[in-house]
């Protein structure tokens, strides 16, 4: 697996990604209309994508030329903000990657909103829930946890 630097063009490519994952990885735990809600067909707003990207420590997973997944962290205020795998590379490793590389770079506890999805992930990774929330996107609501990871020598 490789991990890279996210670059110029790459914003349509984990757009795509990010559709695609949610739709399906996803869609145990939450009805079609908070997906759509979550990940619209017309997808997000690239340029404001690109600007954040670039804004935070972000890393691009490629497994056999493929890419795999992706995710960025804001390294000052420790906050991860998204974290999606290719939906057919689910369970080899690729997001455990991509948060090992992206928790080195934070300064202190790492923040994430983690969906009902992810929660687990992130509990075995040692995270811990500070609050269940609902938030609201496009009108709809959906429920997510705010998770915290506190740095390595205070566990």
């Amino acid at each position: 697996m490789l991990l890279r630097p996210y670059r110029d063009g790459d914003a349509p490519a984990l757009a795509a990604l990010f559709y695609e994952t949610v739709h399906t990885v996803n869609a145990a735990h939450y009805t079609p209309a908070q997906l759509d809600a979550w990940a619209p067909a017309c997808g997000p707003d690239l340029a404001a994508w690109d600007k954040s990207f670039r804004a935070h420590r972000t890393l691009v997973a490629e497994l056999d030329g493929r890419l795999a997944g992706f995710g960025d962290l804001d390294p000052a205020a420790g906050y991860l903000d998204r974290l999606y795998v290719h939906k057919d590379l689910q369970g080899r490793g690729v997001a455990t990657a991509l948060c090992n590389a992206l928790e080195e770079a934070a300064a202190g506890p790492v923040v994430t909103h983690a969906s009902v999805t992810a929660r687990p992930f992130f509990a075995r990774r040692g995270y811990r829930v500070i609050r269940a929330q609902q938030v609201e996107r496009r009108g709809v609501t959906l429920a997510n946890y705010v998770m915290e990871k506190a740095p390595a020598g205070d566990l």
